[in-house]
């Protein structure tokens, strides 16, 4: 966990401009006493808002609609591998049978 003055360090973020991303609830850091405490996840959040801000110059009103967005596929992407892995304990014959609806829907679709 590291506090405020590291991550805009870290990240060459403006004070103010990230103060507004957590005020906006586009990075939830969690509190110590007044302070902010940031981990990895929230770092990396951060790093991700500067690389659309700076690289890709996506701005604020855009990434207002695209950070829920991203949420929306990273969480879809954590259920797809939790749902691989529950399939992938299944016993042969019923993973057999679920690749086979698979493609069958496929082609239908």
């Amino acid at each position: 966990m590291i506090g405020l003055d590291e991550v805009i360090a870290r990240c060459r973020v403006d004070r103010v401009e990230l103060v507004s991303w957590i005020e906006r609830a586009w990075v939830l850091p969690s509190r110590d006493g007044e302070a902010y405490v940031f981990s990895e996840t929230d770092v990396a959040r951060v790093e991700l808002i500067c690389d659309l801000r700076r690289d890709v110059e996506i701005d604020e009103d855009a990434l207002a609609v695209v950070l829920p967005l991203l949420d929306q596929i990273y969480g879809l992407r954590r259920t797809l591998n939790r749902l691989s892995e529950a399939i992938a304990t299944l016993p042969e014959p019923a993973r057999a049978q679920l690749r086979e609806a698979l493609r069958k829907s496929q082609r239908e679709g």
